[in-house]
Formats: C-alpha cells, structure tokens, sequence
C-alpha cells in the first residue's frame, strides 16, 4: 500500500449530523495515522459548506488527546518526534499557501506528559488544489475542507490526484452514489460509510500511486498471487481422426 488521500464527498442531501459524526472519526481517529484515514471533506455547495464546517469545529474541539490507557482519550501521540515536526510543517505550509486554519493543534502539552508527542485537533478550510499540502499527505489529525459547487467537480479531486486509495460519499440520493461510484478513479469506495475497508474475502487496494505491484490484497486477488496456473489440453480420440502431425490441435 502506497500513500493516501481519501476524500469524503458531502452532498446538500446528506444527513449532515451522521457525517459529522463519521468524518470525525475518519479523520482523527488514530491521530491519522493509518491509511485509511479521511483527511479531505469537500463540501457541495455554500450552504453544505458553512454548516458542514460549522459543526466540525464543534466536534472537533470537543475532542480529547491523552494517552493510551486514558479510557476516555479520542485519539493519542503520533508515532515518532520526528513525524511530529513534519506534521506540524504541514500545518504551517497550510497556513502560508492561504488555506483557512480553523483550529490549530500544534504546541499541545499534557500535564504530566510534556514530552508526549502530541497535536490537537488541526481543521482548515478553503484548502485549493494546487495547495502542496493538498497534494501531499499528511498522515496526521488534520482534516481540509474543500468547497466546490457541483457533484462533477468533488468526484474530480479524488479521481485527479496522484493518490486513489479510497474516498466516500455522503447522500440520500442512491442514483447520485450510483454514478459516483462508477466514475470515480480510486480503489474503493465508501457511499455513507467513512472509511470503506471491505470485508477480507473482498478485495483491499487502491488505485495510481496508492499501491505497489500489480494485484492488491485480500479476497480473489489475494489467492492469485499464491497460486500458479497450469494449463492441460487433452484430447479423448475415438475413431480416425485423420493425419494432424503438423496441425497445432484445437479444441472444436
């Protein structure tokens, strides 16, 4: 599995509560680290937009860091001091190409843990595409609003990027997830799931720069990397069949 930059796509009919409730999670969840992680909402149109954002700032804000044994912590460190600082660098490019910093999670301390590798909860807004902070991924607990104005032009920012591991959409309109689906240029897709992990015996992998080698894992595709084909063609003669020394036999 390669690098990751899943989207999660907000209609206007989307239930918006659910949404903010699974992007949250998607998005922070394990401090962002893990591939399947949801660090882009894109928002369809204004209205979406600002309430979207408007109740992801209440949710986000909300959250609780703290250690792994706290019971009651969202999510805790990032792995390393060094991903700290590159996380952290990410934030401040948002920042300096133009993007909106909503919440800012960086210079977290923890009584008792000053030395924890620690970020809040980090949430922009008004995140473009040409944004090198957009185009990279961050693999920390920052999520990036984007607002667009059409379901064509949200299905485009995930199929367009050179990462295509998974993305979502959020909508009660089934013939709208239908074409979405179809169209867009990831490996999986989540419609009102956040982080669309199938099943084992289905298969897992993205698409373009999400992925290494030429099958992904589990399910069919799984067994086909541990399995070699053998070809046999017989042949169960009865009778004259004629003189075909030279003729490549086929199978009528």
């Amino acid at each position: 599995m390669g690098g990751a930059k899943n989207h999660g796509i907000i209609l206007p009919d989307a239930n918006l509560e659910q949404a903010v409730k699974d992007i949250v999670g998607a998005a922070y969840g394990s401090a962002g680290e893990r591939c399947m992680a949801l660090p882009v909402a894109v928002t369809v149109g204004k209205k979406t937009g600002d309430e979207f954002v408007e109740r992801m700032l209440e949710a986000a804000r909300a959250l609780k860091v703290g250690v792994s044994t706290d019971p009651d912590a969202h999510y805790g460190p990032v792995v390393s001091a060094a991903h700290k600082a590159k996380v952290e660098s990410y934030i401040q490019m948002g920042v300096d190409e133009g993007a909106n910093l909503l919440l800012d999670g960086r210079g977290l301390k923890l009584q008792g843990n000053e030395g924890g590798y620690f970020i809040g909860p980090n949430l922009f807004d008004n995140v473009k595409p040409s944004m090198k902070s957009y185009q990279e991924e961050i693999f920390g607990p920052v999520l990036q609003v984007m607002r667009v104005e059409t379901l064509e032009e949200a299905a485009a920012l995930p199929s367009n990027h050179q990462y295509g591991n998974g993305c979502a959409i959020f909508t009660s309109n089934g013939r709208a997830a239908r074409e979405f689906a179809a169209q867009v240029n990831v490996g999986m897709v989540g419609v009102n799931v956040p982080i669309p992990v199938p099943v084992a015996y289905h298969t897992f992998g993205g698409w373009k720069r999400s992925a290494f080698g030429d099958t992904n894992q589990h399910g069919p595709e799984g067994v086909r990397f541990y399995t070699k084909i053998k070809t046999v063609t017989q042949r169960w003669p009865e009778g004259d069949i004629g003189d075909q020394a030279f003729v490549i036999p086929t199978m009528g």
